[in-house]
């Protein structure tokens, strides 16, 4: 086990998920798992929630295939989520705007939660798409 967060080194994990609330769950425990094995586990609370907001849009606002992504390198992580909607997300509004609202907060809790966040054109698997992604700093 890495003694901090320089030890450890560059990789990259992707989890296909099906279009299914359930994945949401899978995906916050695969990503909880794989910050302990890689001695980060002090990021555990703020990336289950960054990627829980990812891997719930891509299960609500999609119907094709999905895929949820990390990346660790250079002391950043990277939480991503594709699906196979070519269209960008919605802009964040302001989390003081949506009150206790249930929907509408995901993009703005990204936003307001990691340290940088952006979309891209990215095709996978033979479908056009979007990769959703945000990045944490672990030191």
């Amino acid at each position: 086990m890495p003694e901090n967060d320089s030890d450890c080194d560059s990789w990259e994990y992707s989890l296909f998920i099906p279009t299914d609330p359930r994945a949401v769950t899978v995906s916050r425990h695969t990503l909880r798992v794989i910050l302990a094995v890689n001695g980060l586990v002090h990021l555990a609370e703020t990336a289950e929630l960054l990627a829980s907001e990812l891997v719930t849009n891509t299960v609500l606002h999609t119907k094709g295939p999905a895929c949820m992504r990390l990346r660790f390198r250079d002391g950043i992580l990277q939480i991503g989520a594709w699906d196979a909607n070519p269209e960008p997300p919605d802009p964040p509004r302001r989390l003081e705007g949506v009150g206790d609202a249930e929907s509408g907060r995901g993009v703005a809790l990204v936003q307001a939660c990691s340290d940088l966040w952006h979309w891209q054109p990215l095709s996978r698997m033979g479908h056009r798409g979007k990769l959703v992604w945000c990045e944490l700093k672990a030191a």
